[in-house]
């Protein structure tokens, strides 16, 4: 594998995304920012001597299952190749977990913990997730803390684009509204 990995900056109905890849997979995703050289600059911090490229097909199509994804449209990413050399058992264990949730499917950090073979881990699956290269292709934002809680996300933007993604994906998390308002008087 060449040292020089090979990125692309494209927009989409949620802002601009950022991805990198090797010949294995995709190496980084940057969740989407309202302003395209933001996006780049936080994929270049990223990216060990990265070079801006027209992507090959298979990444291409990766491209716009990301768009579709951000107009609203249910994809499954869990073919998509991803490249996680150098990542440590137990992260490549919580990522596999995640991978398995389907569009719209939750489950909490104590929950995958124990999915991945780590009963007891919440905490360090919610660090893990936070390191997480690849966000939506793993999608770390179908997890919410105890009490269907949205619980922390690292990316721009926070719990707020967590919760995002997760209303796109028919997700309502937080309190029920109050009984008055759910009957409409």
């Amino acid at each position: 594998m060449s040292s020089l990995q090979k990125y692309h900056v494209f927009e989409t109905p949620l802002g601009w995304l950022g991805i990198a890849w090797s010949e294995k997979g995709l190496t980084q995703l940057q969740l989407p920012s309202h302003d395209r050289t933001a996006t780049e600059r936080r994929l270049q911090r990223r990216t060990v001597d990265g070079v801006e490229s027209d992507p090959p097909a298979w990444v291409a199509e990766i491209v716009e299952t990301l768009r579709r994804y951000a107009a609203g449209e249910q994809v499954d990413f869990s073919s998509v190749p991803v490249d996680l050399t150098g990542i440590d058992a137990f992260r490549l264990a919580i990522y596999d977990a995640a991978r398995k949730l389907a569009f719209g499917e939750t489950t909490t950090y104590g929950e995958l913990a124990t999915r991945a073979g780590y009963p007891g881990e919440a905490r360090d699956t919610g660090q893990a997730l936070g390191q997480n290269p690849v966000p939506i292709v793993v999608p770390c934002h179908r997890i919410l803390a105890a009490g269907n809680k949205i619980g922390g996300f690292s990316a721009p933007g926070g719990s707020t684009t967590k919760e995002k993604l997760l209303n796109m994906e028919g997700v309502r998390v937080g309190p029920p509204p109050p009984a008055q308002t759910a009957f409409g008087f």
